[in-house]
């Protein structure tokens, strides 16, 4: 549990504007019936009197902590946890308490209205649901703290205060894919390879020889034969997923998971999805983003590396490129599967798929642009100007895929499942000059991204 403590001090309490009416109200009647020898307003003068007078004993001489704070401070999309407001009143003369919360933009409270009235009786205490619906970087301010003395004759009010800060980590999608890698290495995953060797996939029976395990004798086709023969599997071999992710702008109307989702959402959702699949099946994924605006993420593998690439990708904003963005992608090894996730609008990302494949690596390219992106456009030359855009976009998508690159978009569980079944047959056949090889799989993936031109 994470929280924020802030205090009202006694020494910035300030008669309000009721307290120096009465006040007025009574000097002035008292001063004029005096002179005027009337007693009715005298005694017009005594309950105004009275009240700031009163008001004026109980002015508050203690201070109040108020206390903000969360049960948990590490959310995915769309999960909620307690906010709680605590009040501690050091003494009798405080009345109300006033809070005035400042959720951001994608923080649902479950209050009709973010300014909570507390009625202190030495110590209160409220509790409500909070639900974050975007990822990122999410924020609680306490606006103003508000202590009303009784009769609210004075008041003290300090703000804004340090604000409670939340991390939204992405929300990661029931992602599944084949298990279908172009060019396995490694030998700690769990993709079958084609060669033998240690695994826990049933390859054939085979005469003993030296060296083979008393553990893989296979002992009744052994007795029937009267020869030691062995079960050979095929060996489980890992590899490198590089992600390389394309912040260099961010189209479309984010509205969180309950609504539409903008390129840089469906691309951070996405590398969160891909990443926890491979990651569940011993591979190595590294993440790589073109804005600079993430760090670079080192491959890595198991829980504990999920969780540093998910911290990262609350960081993802859109922001231009800068000028070494080209020398700063290390190459990837040789085998390794690169996915790139971009809405292709930029020279930056079509310049590294294209300088990528020339090095012979595998490249997916996973096209995150809306499909509706002309509908969210404003009317008149903004929509004129997308669709001229999107003709310019599809020539280079065409430029792309004739050199070999498979172009999809994302939908999900099952998205890249016929384009690697593709590449991973195609990598075992001869290459042709060019990257021409892959071909197939990228015109066969090319029909996924209907309804953008």
């Amino acid at each position: 549990m994470t929280s924020t403590a802030v205090r009202a001090g006694s020494g910035e309490w300030r008669p309000t504007a009721a307290q120096l009416r009465a006040a007025t109200v009574a000097v002035v009647a008292l001063g004029v019936g005096v002179v005027a020898r009337r007693a009715d307003l005298m005694l017009f003068a005594v309950p105004f009197a009275i009240a700031a007078t009163w008001g004026a004993l109980r002015r508050p001489t203690a201070s109040s902590d108020v206390q903000l704070g969360v049960e948990a401070a590490s959310l995915f999309e769309g999960q909620s946890t307690r906010l709680f407001v605590a009040v501690d009143v050091g003494g009798p003369d405080i009345d109300v308490v006033t809070v005035v919360l400042e959720p951001d933009e994608f923080t649902v409270l479950d209050v009709a209205s973010p300014v909570l009235a507390m009625a202190p009786s030495g110590s209160t205490r409220r509790t409500f649901d909070l639900r974050t619906v975007r990822w990122g970087k999410r924020a609680i301010t306490v606006r103003q703290v508000v202590c009303t003395s009784p009769l609210g004759a004075y008041r003290s009010t300090k703000g804004p205060m340090r604000p409670i800060r939340m991390s939204t980590l992405p929300l990661r999608e029931t992602f599944a894919a084949v298990d279908a890698i172009p060019r396995p290495a490694g030998i700690v995953g769990l993709h079958r390879s084609r060669r033998p060797g240690d695994g826990s996939e049933f390859a054939d029976v085979r005469p003993f020889q030296l060296g083979d395990r008393l553990r893989r004798v296979n002992w009744p086709i052994s007795l029937r034969t009267g020869e030691l023969h062995v079960n050979s599997t095929w060996s489980d071999r890992d590899t490198e997923v590089v992600l390389i992710l394309d912040t260099e702008h961010d189209y479309g109307h984010s509205e969180g998971i309950d609504g539409a989702a903008s390129s840089l959402d469906t691309a951070v959702r996405a590398t969160a999805s891909i990443a926890e699949h491979y990651l569940r099946h011993g591979d190595r994924v590294s993440v790589v983003d073109l804005g600079q605006r993430v760090r670079r993420v080192p491959a890595g593998t198991g829980r504990g590396h999920l969780r540093r690439i998910l911290d990262v990708l609350v960081a993802a904003t859109p922001g231009e490129v800068r000028g070494g963005a080209r020398r700063r992608i290390r190459p990837p090894r040789h085998g390794d599967l690169v996915v790139v996730l971009s809405p292709v609008t930029g020279t930056v990302a079509a310049s590294q798929v294209a300088v990528l494949v020339a090095q012979g690596h595998t490249v997916i390219l996973i096209d995150t642009l809306p499909t509706d992106i002309v509908a969210q456009s404003e009317r008149g030359w903004a929509t004129l100007a997308w669709r001229l855009r999107l003709l310019e976009r599809q020539v280079e998508l065409d430029q792309l895929m004739d050199l070999g690159v498979p172009v999809v978009a994302w939908r999900g569980s099952g998205s890249l499942d016929e384009v690697l079944r593709r590449v991973s047959r195609l990598s075992s056949a001869p290459r042709v000059r060019g990257g021409s090889s892959l071909a197939g799989a990228s015109g066969s993936a090319s029909g996924s991204r209907g309804g953008r031109r």
